[in-house]
């Protein structure tokens, strides 16, 4: 996959996903009555609200939960649109930014741990194309672990979103602030970022290129049925 060429932005930006696509990482987590509800997927901002209680009535039919799921699953969807909206207008600030993403995921039987570098300012960045990507040049078969990937991704991303907002904000109550990179107080990935970019170019595209994988190399591991039974025992136990 070729990534598309990124701009580099002097001046703040409205605040928007900095990927093609503009969507809102929605997770759920919901227990009622000894039923639990796990489950993580995108949603388009700009979809009518009526839509939630369409996809909360038609997932509860669908997986037979009980009827209490119904007005949880729409709350938590609509309490996480309405953060999301809560920023839409604000200024962010993004300059010559490139963040590390971090992998570390179980699906199923597969876990996958990566690490690699990434253009906010690439604003036809896809995480899904991406993720096949990443899941065809590992030989991974399970069709769960790809959106899972893409969803990873896209959250890391979110809270990068709104860490530049608030920079942006808290920018102009100091107006001390100075314009770009420098902007972007200092980040649990910003240490990581500068220790990548010392192994990859600093205009690296998304997509790694196989001769850097001698650098860091993604790792992945196939569970045995024993073992992912005794890491969802203790999932189980470390929930309650």
């Amino acid at each position: 996959m070729k990534a598309p060429a990124s701009a580099s932005w002097k001046a703040p930006l409205k605040f928007r996903m900095p990927t093609a696509e503009n969507l809102v990482p929605i997770r759920l987590d919901i227990e009622v009555d000894g039923q639990r509800y796990k489950d993580a997927f995108t949603w388009n901002p700009n979809d009518p609200d009526s839509e939630v209680v369409m996809f909360a009535k038609r997932t509860v039919k669908d997986l037979k939960l009980a009827p209490g799921f119904i007005p949880q699953i729409v709350q938590s969807i609509q309490s996480q649109l309405a953060d999301f909206r809560s920023y839409e207008g604000q200024d962010m600030y993004a300059g010559d930014k490139i963040v590390p993403i971090k992998l570390d995921l179980r699906v199923n039987h597969t876990v996958i741990r990566d690490q690699f570098l990434w253009d906010l300012n690439n604003f036809e960045s896809d995480p899904e194309e991406f993720a096949r990507t990443l899941c065809k040049d590992l030989g991974i078969e399970d069709p769960e672990v790809g959106p899972a990937i893409a969803f990873a991704i896209r959250e890391q991303l979110y809270e990068i979103a709104i860490q530049n907002v608030t920079s942006a904000r808290e920018n102009r109550i100091s107006k001390k602030g100075r314009r770009g990179s420098e902007h972007f107080p200092p980040s649990k990935v910003g240490g990581a970022a500068l220790d990548l970019m010392k192994l990859f170019n600093f205009r690296s595209s998304v997509v790694r290129k196989r001769k850097e994988w001698d650098y860091y190399k993604p790792t992945l591991d196939i569970l045995s049925n024993e073992d992912v039974d005794a890491l969802e025992a203790k999932e189980e136990r470390g929930g309650r």
